[in-house]
């Protein structure tokens, strides 16, 4: 059978659940290995080169490594810590309530960029390269969180700009 099949509910439990069947698959399992891999290969890069790294940089740029390497452990925290939640269902460690409870605890923020673009671009390569892998991983847990939640996708946010294009598209009948 299919590794991500899903699983019938409790009476009580309403949908059909996608995370029971989720976190018991192969899919899961890579992603387990991805997030915990990417947390071994960020405290390995601040213990050795990114240290060395960090020490030959301006003051100013120095101060942006520090805050981006430490919001770049928290969000890595939270990762492996949502991650370790839903091995621990999968292992039937844990129900799915307790994982709920425990995931209210702690929450996969949305993706906040702090740096300006062009401080994040002073940052060592090695370091912008663990940033944008955990932004590409969170993105992925907030978006599996949303269908083990069962809610859908937000709607892409309506850009004015664009709107306004069509509208006088459509009036003008122009093709652009």
């Amino acid at each position: 059978m299919n590794d991500l099949m899903l699983l019938e509910p409790a009476a009580d439990e309403g949908a059909i659940s996608f995370a029971r069947g989720f976190v018991k698959s192969d899919a899961f399992m890579a992603l387990f290995r991805e997030g915990m891999g990417l947390v071994e290969e960020t405290a390995a890069y601040l213990d050795g080169d990114g240290r060395a790294q960090s020490a030959a940089l301006p003051r100013e740029v120095a101060l942006s490594y520090a805050t981006e390497s430490m919001r770049l452990t928290t969000r890595l925290m939270q990762i492996a810590s949502w991650l370790l939640v839903q091995r621990a269902v999968a292992e039937g460690e844990m129900t799915a309530e307790q994982a709920r409870a425990e995931n209210d605890k702690v929450r996969i923020p949305e993706q906040i960029v702090s740096a300006v673009e062009t401080e994040f671009e002073r940052l060592p390569q090695g370091l912008r390269d663990l940033i944008e892998h955990s932004f590409r991983l969170q993105g992925r847990i907030r978006h599996l969180e949303g269908q083990m939640a069962g809610k859908a996708p937000a709607a892409p946010k309506a850009n004015p700009v664009q709107d306004q294009l069509a509208s006088l598209q459509a009036r003008l009948g122009l093709a652009f």
